[in-house]
């Protein structure tokens, strides 16, 4: 049988769509998505947080809050991110995924 945890303590999804044509909406991977993802992805392996029972980073597909962009949601918690720069990305490392407190500015 297999124990409630789940396989990640945290799963981080970075939402990297990007809208084409003259009318589409703003796109999270128009605003810096990938470069924002990656740098999360090399700092959670540098600090040894990455793999089974720790953290996970990935990309999304559209989350659909586009108006709100870029953004990212932490699970299990379901915490929804918008950043601006890697300085925001590290201060939801910091104070999310290794302090376990919302980081409020970002949150969404």
């Amino acid at each position: 049988m297999n124990d409630e945890r789940p396989f990640y303590q945290h799963h981080v999804f970075f939402c990297m769509n990007e809208r084409d044509g003259k009318d589409a909406r703003q796109s999270c991977g128009k605003c810096g998505a990938e470069k924002a993802q990656k740098h999360a992805k090399k700092r959670i392996k540098e600090l040894g947080l990455n793999g089974q029972g720790k953290v996970r980073i990935n990309q999304a597909g559209c989350l659909d809050r586009c108006e709100e962009g870029p953004v990212l949601v932490v699970y299990p918690e379901g915490t929804w991110y918008t950043y601006v720069d890697n300085a925001d990305i590290d201060d939801i490392i910091d104070t999310h995924l290794i302090g376990g407190k919302v980081v409020e500015r970002l949150k969404i």
